[in-house]
């Protein structure tokens, strides 16, 4: 059996972000992700969670998932929080990695090459305001070309480092403005069965 660890990072803003949305695409992909033989754990941020407990869920996992709202073009500062406690602890017990790939005998290997997250797979699946249009079009003056992906390395890049593999993100884009949700659903649904 396949393992999945799905984080919710929904951070509660009144009048702003209720996490109805992203409550909702957390249920969608633990029903869908048990329908394909994944034993799913799962950790709400904002209910609080044990720093140990989510290391030795990384560990376990095969496959984990994000689901987030954007806030200022970012995960809610708990997710933050949350990496910076669970990856140093999973740095201190020698879960994660075993360095950042260099040694003081040989500097010039691969930075970030220490990882011992190898076979283990991340993916993002984020609420944006933003609408679609607004990614991967250098004549979009805010991104300049950029992607989803280009935009949330900052997010991605630790997981990379510990050596696990990234997968394509979802989004829902347009979530304040024109919000498509049932046609968000049947994506999220489809991306899933894609993976």
């Amino acid at each position: 059996m396949k393992h999945l660890l799905l984080i919710n990072a929904h951070q509660f803003f009144e009048n702003i972000s209720s996490g109805k949305l992203n409550h909702t695409m957390a249920d969608i992909i633990s029903e869908e992700m048990a329908k394909r033989g994944y034993e799913v754990r799962q950790t709400n941020i904002e209910s609080g969670y044990d720093i140990d407990s989510e290391v030795k869920n990384h560990v376990w996992a095969d496959l984990i998932i994000l689901q987030s709202p954007v806030f200022w073009f970012g995960s809610p500062w708990i997710y933050k929080k949350y990496i910076d406690e669970v990856f140093t602890a999973g740095m201190f017990q020698g879960s994660f990695l075993t360095g950042d790939g260099r040694t003081r005998e040989d500097p010039s290997k691969q930075y970030g090459s220490g990882g011992l997250m190898q076979g283990k797979k991340y993916m993002l699946s984020l609420t944006w305001n933003a609408p679609k249009e607004a990614f991967g079009d250098s004549d979009q003056d805010l991104f300049a070309g950029k992607t989803v992906e280009d935009v949330f390395v900052a997010n991605t890049a630790n997981y990379k480092f510990c050596g696990a593999e990234i997968l394509p993100s979802f989004c829902c884009f347009n979530v304040m403005k024109a919000p498509e949700i049932e046609e968000d659903m049947a994506r999220l649904r489809a991306h899933l069965i894609a993976l």
